[in-house]
């Protein structure tokens, strides 16, 4: 009771949500199926109408099916995409109570107390949205009654509305599994013999608990409305876009930046007070002949301050063909992150800031992924201990951790002319006669046998450190299995 108005629930249930999603976009008319990998195979996670009229149903192995059904079509289940779906239609559910929630992964829970009058009342109200989803390719199956446990049971086996007061007349002839009851519990339910709802609530409550437990006895009470079950609407996640609509159309370069500089003021508040930074932003202007240009800005790292990003748009928007003016700004934070405040304090170094809106800057012109850094990897081999990643995506690392220096300059090993273990005292490399003034060595490093590289087939390398009297300091390795002298790098 809510003020006096009955309370009404109403349960939406997509028995076959991933295909329709799927065959919104591809349709389909013969028989489909959605395949996920379930206790090591390959089963069906979700089937169009079509399949189950060749007898195919969810959980069966696909090898199974392909064989019941030649013209079988089939795709790769994505559960993810199904939930954000889901969450999409929740939005869109919006639209006849404000109060709904998630039920499962392909239902939906909406309390509709003292909303069904401004529809034309329930049945009109299910009418409407049973043909705006059928409309949108959608499969729905909806169920009312006065608590969330009947209106489930209704949706899932008896399609239709429960009058109020009537809800135990409404699921006396349902199965017991109607109670959202485990599977196990249903089967031993039935060699009792109590395959009905009506069957279940004439028992007595004493044996029913000592053999059941209470979660059977709490779920006939909440489907009858004796023990109360809360709906949970989801929380709307927060929305980072702002937009100007102006009296006049503008065209000039500064109209604009002064426009978008009133945007970032505004996003930035709403950035800050979520404690969250931008790293995409999408600048969008209305013409006034109804046209749209973008300007898309991707940062090198998450901000909110207006002064460092309203430069970083203007060359974007110096390339904007605004045609006879703009009347209308839009400015969406497209990809956030997190970004805690910070102590302010006047030795605070500001330099990392401005490398990061020089990265910006750049990105904008050449893309954010192609400045790049060289961070330290885990190997002893010298070709492998580097990588390269983005620098808008990586952090500095310390540097490298070495017993031994490391040349600044690294190549590909080049053969020079040499015998024995011990450096030559005189080689040639790169057209140039070298003589060797003093040799630091030698550091062994051996192949790492779990990685497959043809460049370290020849097993270990001792590697030397020489400086020559002409001034070049050189890293040598020497090869003893095959041996041979080789120059791959040189010192600063």
């Amino acid at each position: 009771m809510f003020n006096g108005i009955e309370r009404r629930v109403a349960s939406l249930w997509f028995p076959r949500l991933a295909s329709d999603r799927v065959l919104r976009r591809r349709p389909f008319s013969g028989p489909f199926v959605l395949t996920l990998k379930q206790k090591n195979a390959n089963r069906i996670y979700c089937l169009n109408h079509a399949a189950s009229k060749q007898g195919l149903h969810q959980g069966m192995p696909y090898s199974d099916a392909r064989a019941f059904c030649s013209d079988l079509q089939s795709r790769c289940a994505e559960p993810e995409k199904d939930r954000t779906f889901l969450h999409l239609l929740r939005r869109w559910a919006t639209r006849y109570c404000p109060w709904v929630g998630l039920d499962g992964r392909d239902g939906l829970v909406m309390d509709i107390t003292g909303s069904t009058h401004l529809f034309g009342g329930e049945e009109a109200m299910l009418a409407d949205m049973r043909m705006r989803l059928m409309r949108a390719g959608l499969s729905v199956r909806i169920g009312m009654a006065d608590t969330r446990g009947a209106a489930w049971a209704l949706a899932h086996y008896n399609e239709g509305i429960a009058p109020p007061g009537q809800t135990l007349s409404a699921l006396a002839a349902l199965p017991v599994t109607s109670l959202r009851i485990e599977e196990q519990m249903s089967v031993a339910l039935q060699r009792l013999g109590l395959r009905r709802v009506e069957d279940l609530a004439e028992t007595a409550r004493g044996p029913l608990n000592r053999r059941f437990g209470p979660a059977l006895l709490q779920r006939l009470d909440q489907a009858l409305g004796a023990q109360p079950e809360e709906i949970s609407p989801q929380i709307e996640p927060p929305h980072y876009g702002v937009r100007m609509t102006l009296p006049e159309p503008i065209g000039l370069l500064s109209d604009t930046m002064a426009g978008v500089e009133r945007l970032l003021v505004k996003l930035g508040a709403k950035l800050n007070a979520h404690e969250q930074g931008a790293r995409e932003l999408c600048l969008t202007l209305r013409r006034v002949d109804q046209g749209q240009q973008q300007v898309e800005l991707r940062l090198a790292r998450p901000l909110r301050d207006p002064s460092r990003i309203l430069p970083l748009f203007e060359r974007g928007l110096a390339e904007i063909d605004v045609g006879f003016g703009v009347d209308m700004l839009r400015l969406e934070a497209t990809q956030v992150e997190s970004l805690p405040s910070r102590q302010l304090s006047h030795v605070a170094d500001q330099g990392h800031d401005k490398l990061d809106d020089l990265i910006s800057r750049l990105g904008t012109r050449i893309g954010l992924e192609n400045i790049q850094r060289f961070l330290p990897a885990d190997s002893h081999i010298p070709e492998r201990s580097f990588y390269m990643a983005p620098t808008a995506y990586s952090e500095p690392a310390n540097g490298w951790a070495t017993l031994r220096p490391r040349p600044i300059c690294l190549f590909p090993p080049e053969p020079i002319a040499g015998h024995g273990r011990h450096p030559p005292k005189r080689f040639r490399w790169r057209r140039n006669a070298l003589t060797t003034g003093r040799a630091t060595g030698p550091e062994r490093i051996t192949p790492e046998w779990w990685l497959e590289d043809e460049n370290w087939r020849s097993g270990i390398r001792d590697y030397w450190r020489v400086e020559t009297t002409q001034g070049r300091r050189l890293w040598l390795f020497y090869t003893p299995q095959n041996p041979g002298w080789f120059v791959q790098g040189e010192f600063a």
